[in-house]
């Protein structure tokens, strides 16, 4: 029988997107370093802390399926989240909450814990690591640099849930970044709602790191990270032509080339009615001018299928864009009505089985030219960076792969290596979604 301690205990469940999960380390990392154990399990915790997603129907389902799991469980749960920020919708499916928060909400969580779980006292700090909490392996971590967005595009309600735009100072981005790099993090995904954004709500304001100035702009942050001598990855980009003087910088090594870009749709009028910044002409024309100067660019983006209005036309014209754009990794989205959203007002409503026909439809498109893009790397010696082991063989990535969104390097039967590790490796085959490889003599490139 386990000993019970005195030593207060928090349990924690994170749902949602990487900017979710960046909120849940933040939490975790401030109850580590009161004093406050974290456990895995409900029966071993005081309370639980459950940190939604509010974002389409389906995410909100499963968010509300946790928190009463939690009750069920436990009976002690505060939630947090972008869900919480849904007036009334947590408290009307669950009234037995301790307490209801919005995203973001870290000194709210942590003035809540302490009032139905008094903290202990004096809290040993140095049970923390220098990086914080991580909810990833230790290899890889997420760098937030802003919160909320200042675009209305109809579909989406995150405004209303986390606020217009607010830059992180540039002085503690890379303070994390450089505290991330010497506790032997050697891949960080920079994310955010708008990552182009950076520093429009301050101005491009300057701040200071290690006593010189940097501005609080993309380029000036890529550029200091890119000093580190570790992997940095951008996600959630958009298509401004600020994103241009980022295009040198991958050519030179100093980032990845590889940009997440969140395209939605080819249209113009599908675009137009989603309040989206871009036309598909402009990117088609910016993505050669993009390759021209950095052959291995890779481009992953994400698409809504069956938004209000979307007629075949607009579909066949989003797959004519698929095809002249040969983008390297596509995820797509049935349009799902979301609570809030202004799309819901707009005429033209497809119907369920036409929006998820046209998903399907474009993933099988999309799927011929990523299984081609893929198969041109057979034969190739690549490095990539292990993320799994087991006793059937190890799973890994290269550069061009970014974690959990885009497929892997599969190396069966070969397990004499460690997650973070990085491998050399010969490519020996591909499908449409996953590499397969076999490592080389000299394999280890640490």
């Amino acid at each position: 029988m386990t000993k019970k301690t005195d030593t207060p205990k928090v349990g924690m469940v994170s749902l949602g997107c990487p900017k979710a999960a960046s909120d849940s380390e933040g939490i975790l990392t401030r109850l580590r370093a009161e004093g406050y154990d974290i456990v895995g399990d409900y029966v071993g915790a005081d309370l639980v802390v459950v940190n939604t997603c509010g974002f389409i129907d389906s995410a909100v389902e499963e968010s509300l399926d946790a928190i009463g799991e939690a009750l069920r469980e436990n009976g002690k749960v505060i939630v947090t989240g972008c869900l919480g920020a849904r007036e009334g919708v947590v408290e009307t499916a669950h009234p037995d909450v301790l307490a209801v928060t919005g995203p973001h909400a870290l000194d709210e969580v942590m003035e809540i814990v302490h009032s139905h779980l008094p903290m202990p006292h004096d809290p040993y700090t140095d049970l923390v690591p220098p990086q914080g909490v991580r909810l990833t392996p230790k290899h890889y971590a997420y760098l937030k640099i802003s919160e909320g967005c200042n675009h209305r595009c109809t579909f989406c309600i995150i405004p209303s849930l986390r606020g217009d735009l607010v830059s992180r100072p540039i002085g503690d981005v890379l303070k994390e970044a450089e505290t991330l790099a010497k506790a032997g993090v050697k891949e960080v995904l920079v994310i955010s709602q708008d990552t182009s954004a950076y520093g429009v709500d301050v101005k491009y304001r300057t701040g200071f790191w290690e006593g010189r100035p940097v501005k609080t702009q993309l380029q000036a942050l890529c550029e200091a990270l890119g000093e580190m001598g570790i992997w940095v990855r951008l996600h959630y980009v958009y298509p401004y032509p600020s994103v241009d003087d980022i295009i040198p910088l991958m050519a030179e090594g100093k980032i990845l080339p590889y940009l997440d870009i969140p395209f939605q749709h080819a249209s113009p009028r599908i675009l137009k009615a989603m309040k989206r910044p871009a036309s598909s002409e402009n990117v088609l024309k910016r993505i050669k001018a993009w390759r021209e100067i950095c052959p291995e660019l890779v481009i992953r983006s994400t698409f809504i299928t069956g938004f209000p209005g979307e007629t075949e036309d607009d579909f066949q014209e989003l797959l004519g864009f698929l095809e002249a754009a040969q983008l390297d990794r596509v995820g797509a989205f049935a349009y799902s009505p979301v609570e809030g959203a202004t799309a819901n007002e707009l005429e033209g409503a497809v119907p369920e089985e036409e929006r998820e026909s046209r998903r399907m439809r474009l993933m099988q498109f999309q799927s011929d030219i990523s299984a081609d893009k893929l198969a041109q790397r057979i034969g190739n010696e690549e490095v990539i960076v292990i993320d799994e082991v087991d006793d059937e063989g190890a799973i890994g990535r290269s550069w061009r792969e970014a974690p959990d969104i885009d497929g892997v390097v599969q190396l069966m039967g070969f397990t004499d290596c460690a997650p973070g590790d990085r491998i050399a490796v010969r490519i020996i085959d591909a499908d449409e979604h996953d590499l397969y490889a076999e490592p080389l003599l000299s394999a280890s490139v640490n």
